[in-house]
């Protein structure tokens, strides 16, 4: 069974760039799909990008395509999310997620995910 803890949001300016962190414990990170999930004030949680580690590529969604990058650090055992040129709607709580035995149809379902973070908080304003 693995923890999540997400570190790393605070309060950006429009362009601006945060580095989002998710650190596993109890299991090894690379053993789960992972996801990124946000939740804007009002809306319904959406997912941000995910992957299998094991299998396949990335998947981002188009909102942030370009923008956002997905990487793992196998030393430190997390899985980050690089914002680049942030806009306000990117404005959310932003959640880690990881699943065991995804398919790749499921990846962008939240219900497919077992373990979630606590989230942390992304603003964009000036």
């Amino acid at each position: 069974q693995v923890q999540l803890v997400e570190s790393g949001g605070g309060l950006v300016q429009p362009g601006g760039s945060l580095r989002l962190s998710c650190v596993a414990s109890g299991d090894t990170i690379g053993n789960y799909a992972t996801a990124w999930f946000r939740q804007a004030p009002g809306k319904e949680r959406e997912v941000v990008t995910a992957r299998r580690w094991k299998f396949g590529t990335t998947w981002y969604a188009d909102p942030v395509k370009g923008r956002f990058t997905l990487s793992k650090d196998n030393a430190k055992n997390t899985v980050d999310l690089q914002m680049n040129s942030l806009q306000p709607e990117d404005t959310a709580v932003y959640y880690c997620a990881a699943g065991s035995g995804l398919i790749s149809s499921r990846l962008r379902d939240e219900d497919a995910y077992g373990y979630w973070g606590q989230g942390t908080q992304v603003t964009v304003s000036s």
